[in-house]
C-alpha cells in the first residue's frame, strides 16, 4: 500500500514539473499544446473510487493551474476529466469486465482499447481546457481544431511513454 502510494506521489510530481518546466514552453503554430499531466488521471488503478478521483484531479489541475496562473482552467478540466473517467471505462469495457488488480495500461488490454480510452478521456479535457480558456464560442470551429490537433499530440506523448515506461 505505502509503495503503491509513493508510486504515485512520484509519478504525480513527476508529470507535473515536467508538464509545467518542459511541455508548457513547446506549442506548435499557436495550435498544439501537448499537455501530458493528464496520463497521472489515465493511469490511475480500475479500483479507484469516484472520490478519490475527483479529489486527484483537483490537486493535479489545482498544481497546474498555480504554476501557469491559469485560475482554475485546469483545475475544472481535470475534475471534467476525471467525473468522466467511470462512464468513460464502463463504455469501452471489455466483455468480461476489467480483472480486479490490474491497471489503464497498453501491454494490459491492447492498442485498440488503450487509444480508444486515451482519446475519448485526452479529448474530453481538451475541449473543457480549451473553450474554458476562450470562454466564447466564436471562434468555436477554430478552438475546436485546436483541441482535436493537441488531443492527437498528447496522445501520441502518451502511446509513448506506454511503450517506454510501462513495458508489462
Amino acid at each position: 500500500m505505502i509503495k503503491l502510494l509513493l508510486k504515485n506521489a512520484f509519478r504525480f510530481i513527476f508529470l507535473v514539473l515536467l508538464q509545467v518546466l518542459v511541455l508548457n514552453n513547446i506549442q506548435f503554430s499557436g495550435y498544439i499544446n501537448p499537455y501530458l499531466y493528464v496520463l497521472f488521471i489515465l493511469l490511475m488503478p480500475f479500483e479507484t473510487p469516484g472520490w478519490l478521483l475527483l479529489v486527484s484531479g483537483f490537486f493535479l489541475g489545482l498544481s497546474i493551474d498555480l504554476f501557469t496562473g491559469t485560475v482554475g482552467m485546469h483545475t475544472a478540466a481535470t475534475v471534467f476529466m476525471a467525473f468522466l473517467r467511470p462512464y468513460v471505462l464502463n463504455l469501452i469495457a471489455p466483455r468480461d469486465g476489467y480483472e480486479t488488480g490490474t491497471y489503464p495500461r497498453l501491454y494490459s488490454y491492447g492498442f485498440e482499447w488503450f487509444l480508444k480510452y486515451s482519446l475519448i478521456l485526452v479529448f474530453l479535457h481538451h475541449l473543457a481546457l480549451f473553450y474554458l480558456e476562450i470562454f466564447k464560442f466564436d471562434d468555436f470551429f477554430l478552438t475546436l481544431l485546436r483541441a482535436i490537433l493537441s488531443t492527437l499530440f498528447t496522445v501520441i506523448l502518451i502511446l509513448f511513454s506506454q511503450i517506454f515506461f510501462y513495458k508489462s
